[in-house]
């Protein structure tokens, strides 16, 4: 006799980069395992801020950069990370402006210096943009211009209505926005590619279902719901 597999309702936090991604991928596994699944998108910062609450629930998505601290401090389950995609960064402008050339560090620069204002956010992809703008040695040039988002507000959205010149963010956080165009990654020798995973949260209601969607995660069908996304699936 066939043991029936009980449907269970798991709850999730996610940061913002894999949202887009998710919002398809979601009802793809709800189809595919019969399960429910609740996500809940915070920034970066604010969702690794609301972990060390704690928050109640079965799983968290996010990238190491933010995760590898709460693995440590016993906040998410040693040895339950599954990491599924890596993610860079890219450069926009608003839609009908100038596109000056960044394909290289020193154009790149120039083109920043030459911009009256720039915006990226708090994020993992903000936080490895302030280290390019040291690499580059304009950091408090760029800083004296920067028209940073606010709250869960995307880099995107600041630069379509005008109020910064470029933006920089991920490529999979840029791509929704509309009202930009993307004028490329980060020249190679600047890019660094963030690697997003889930991890299970200790006191999960249901970890074995919330396993069963972090192997999702890494099946074909959401591969390319990621690659669509603009970002790498993890092999």
């Amino acid at each position: 006799m066939t043991e029936l597999r009980m449907a269970a309702e798991i709850i999730a936090y996610s940061t913002l980069a894999c949202e887009h991604a998710l919002h398809d991928i979601a009802p793809m596994f709800e189809r595919a395992s019969g399960h429910k699944i609740n996500i809940t998108y915070e920034a970066g910062p604010d969702l690794m801020a609301k972990l060390r609450s704690p928050l109640a629930g079965d799983l968290v998505i996010g990238p190491s950069d933010f995760t590898d601290g709460l693995l440590e401090e016993g906040r998410l389950v040693a040895g339950s990370r599954v990491d599924f995609v890596r993610s860079g960064s890219a450069i926009a402008v608003r839609k009908g402006a100038p596109k000056p050339d960044v394909g290289t560090p020193e154009k790149l620069k120039a083109a920043l210096l030459a911009a009256k204002s720039v915006s990226y956010g708090r994020g993992v992809s903000g936080l490895h943009f302030a280290r390019v703008l040291e690499q580059l040695g304009i950091v408090q040039e760029v800083k004296s211009k920067l028209v940073a988002p606010q709250g869960r507000e995307l880099v995107g959205a600041v630069v379509a209505r005008g109020d910064a010149e470029i933006g920089i963010q991920q490529l999979s956080e840029l791509l929704p926005v509309a009202g930009i165009e993307i004028l490329g990654p980060l020249p190679d020798a600047l890019q660094r590619f963030m690697v997003y995973g889930a991890s299970i949260l200790p006191g999960a209601k249901e970890p074995a279902a919330a396993r069963e969607f972090m192997s999702f995660l890494k099946s074909q069908s959401a591969a390319a719901v990621f690659r669509k996304n603009g970002m790498e699936p993890s092999s």
